[in-house]
């Protein structure tokens, strides 16, 4: 679809799936070239466990893949739904987990709030993006 074409709706598609995919691609750089700094850093990350730099790794490489897969989708529209979708099985999943960890009491409710900006709502985005796909 041409650029000149596209509405209004499609820009946002496009746009939230470019915030979701830098959001991945970032985190997962950080996590893999500075993990101490990322574990020290990011709100709440210390408090789940010690440091342990090659999981910070092994995650952070998920993220980069997951963003990676946002841009992809937004490139090959025909793949889009198969990629989105399974971005937002990686971030879905994630979210869910923390959400299971204050359910089993491993955290305290105030890690739903604390993790919403960087866990819960990536995962809710893409799966948003992933069902508006299946409607183009």
């Amino acid at each position: 679809m041409a650029a000149a074409n596209m509405g209004w709706g499609k820009w946002v598609t496009l746009g939230l799936a470019a915030a979701v995919g830098l959001l991945g691609i970032g985190n997962g750089i950080a996590m893999l070239v500075m993990p101490q700094t990322w574990f020290w850093s990011v709100k709440g990350v210390s408090l789940t466990g010690g440091y342990n730099a090659h999981f910070i790794r092994d995650i952070g490489m998920v993220y980069l893949l997951t963003g990676a897969a946002m841009f992809a989708g937004m490139a090959r529209p025909a793949n889009r739904t198969l990629l989105w979708g399974a971005a937002a099985g990686w971030l879905g999943a994630h979210a869910l987990f923390h959400l299971w960890e204050v359910a089993a009491g491993i955290c305290g409710p105030e890690a739903i709030a604390r993790d919403f900006m960087g866990v819960t709502l990536p995962g809710l985005l893409a799966a948003g993006l992933t069902w508006y796909s299946t409607r183009d």
